[in-house]
């Protein structure tokens, strides 16, 4: 007991000196003024699902509007372009350790000038709201006691709940029923058609986009939620990369060459590249240095992700106390001489164990709608975690019972009816003791894996602890909110392990 506790308490020690040490570095500027020659490649960060600014076509080639005025850079650059889609939330990962050049995909400066070096602004672009046709809403005032959606990190979630923040936007956020994110507009629309929102709010490029290739089902209001200004962000201090490509652009523009990209994608509306007040951003950029002490920087985090800690937390336990009984039975199902249960049971274990957890959430939680046309209500969200991931585990918590109740000797069924045991006494008294004790260390296994897992709820808008911290992470564009969040997960599944090792030791008699 004593030696486990002393590693548990070294471990921690370790963790939490270098999550200072991350801390403190993360709140140092560094400067990196990194130039570009010719032959070089030029890697753009981009989101694979934003329409018409960088997406995925028919062909599975990567297009979009950003995309195109990357090529024609580097083609005058004589540089190698390098098409990198990166996960939303870890951009500034993405940017900060280099394995990015830039953030050039409908990325909007407002709120952000002081953490990137940025280009000019060349979009001017708005935050609208999509709501279904058949929906009655008309105007923002009718939102309230509504379900929106927003993408996470995204400009539509700064404009309703950011620092910076109007007074109007935050008071209509207050009024929504709930305000969820997603980590794609896709999955915002499939909320939107099941009925589990009520409205979407986006950057309306995107928006028009996206509702004209749908069909006339979905619909734009008229009033916008805030206008803002796109932008390519480059790491902060990176001025001399940001220079050459600001001269390209500015060549671009003179020629021609700019004005033909805004025309072929449609964006004649909203491209502002050359126009006064745009460079504003650009010409007043100051570095500046983080003042906040570590403690504070870290006492904070653990403060947001409290609720997402609680989050996980009920998806483990209820997951653990509807799935274990739930697998047992399918075991015995599984085990049936009746050929019809018995090929069920191989069936949904086949299935489950076959299939990505994330993808039987999905089809639980959308199911009800596109197979049955039933609406979705919000609060179901939370359900269909709860019935996706114990249906899962089941499946492999069925399997593991199944070898460990065929581990047990036949001689021990034969002692039984000797003693004229009946079936149900054989195995509650004989069978299931020694099952339990063969079982713990696979289980324990699954168990730990269950900690972890508890992230993928995010794939139904569900926001628990991992999802937090990578939302946390984005708005303060450091690492250390997910450091905080991978420490948590140590500490949890180390005293999962412990407790059933100790387990373990109580059933070696």
């Amino acid at each position: 007991m004593r030696k486990i506790l002393k590693k548990f308490m070294l471990a921690a020690a370790l963790t939490a000196a270098a999550a200072g040490a991350l801390i403190g570095c993360a709140g140092k500027t560094t400067q990196d003024n990194s130039a570009k020659n010719s032959g070089d490649t030029f890697t753009v960060g981009f989101d694979a699902e934003f329409p018409p600014y960088g997406y995925k076509d028919d062909s599975g080639e990567y297009v979009g509007f950003d995309l195109d005025l990357a090529a024609e850079v580097c083609e005058r650059n004589g540089w190698e372009l390098v098409k990198q889609p990166i996960e939303w939330q870890s951009k500034d990962m993405e940017l900060n350790s280099g394995m990015i050049d830039c953030i050039w995909n409908g990325f909007t400066m407002d709120g952000r000038e002081s953490d990137y070096t940025w280009s000019s602004a060349y979009v001017d672009n708005s935050q609208v709201v999509v709501v279904k046709k058949s929906s009655g809403i008309t105007k923002l005032s009718e939102l309230t006691g509504k379900n929106v959606i927003v993408q996470s990190d995204s400009s539509a979630l700064a404009a309703l709940t950011g620092e910076d923040a109007t007074e109007e936007n935050i008071a209509l956020a207050a009024s929504f029923k709930s305000l969820q994110q997603v980590g794609d507009y896709n999955s915002a629309f499939l909320n939107l058609d099941a009925g589990s929102a009520d409205a979407i709010c986006m950057d309306i490029g995107v928006a028009k986009y996206e509702v004209e290739s749908r069909g006339s089902e979905f619909i734009i209001l008229d009033e916008h939620v805030s206008t803002e200004a796109y932008g390519i962000g480059f790491k902060k201090g990176n001025t001399q990369l940001r220079n050459q490509v600001q001269e390209t652009l500015n060549e671009m523009l003179a020629d021609g060459t700019f004005d033909a990209i805004v025309q072929k994608w449609g964006l004649e509306d909203s491209a502002c590249l050359g126009e006064p007040g745009t460079d504003e951003v650009m010409k007043s950029e100051e570095t500046q240095e983080e003042t906040e002490s570590v403690f504070v920087r870290l006492a904070d985090i653990l403060s947001q992700l409290g609720s997402g800690m609680l989050a996980s937390l009920a998806i483990f336990v209820l997951t653990l106390i509807f799935s274990l009984p739930l697998g047992l039975l399918i075991t015995f199902v599984r085990r049936s001489k009746f050929r019809v249960l018995n090929w069920l049971a191989r069936i949904y274990i086949s299935i489950m164990r076959g299939t990505p957890l994330m993808l039987q959430l999905l089809v639980v939680f959308f199911g009800p709608y596109y197979l049955f046309g039933m609406s979705l209500s919000n609060s179901y969200r939370f359900y269909a975690v709860i019935i996706g991931f114990s249906l899962n585990y089941a499946a492999y918590f069925a399997e593991i019972y199944r070898s460990g109740i065929e581990a047990v000797p036949k001689g021990q069924y034969e002692a039984a009816s000797v003693l004229g045991y009946s079936r149900v006494q054989t195995f509650g008294r004989i069978i299931f003791p020694q099952m339990v004790k063969i079982v713990l260390p696979p289980v324990t296994n699954e168990v730990i894996t269950l900690v972890k897992d508890t992230s993928l709820a995010f794939a139904l808008a569900y926001t628990e602890m991992f999802t937090l911290a990578k939302q946390i992470a984005a708005a303060q564009t450091s690492i250390m909110p997910l450091f905080v969040a991978g420490l948590f997960y140590y500490i949890f599944n180390f005293i999962v392990a412990y407790v059933m090792e100790l387990l373990e030791k109580k059933m070696k008699y």
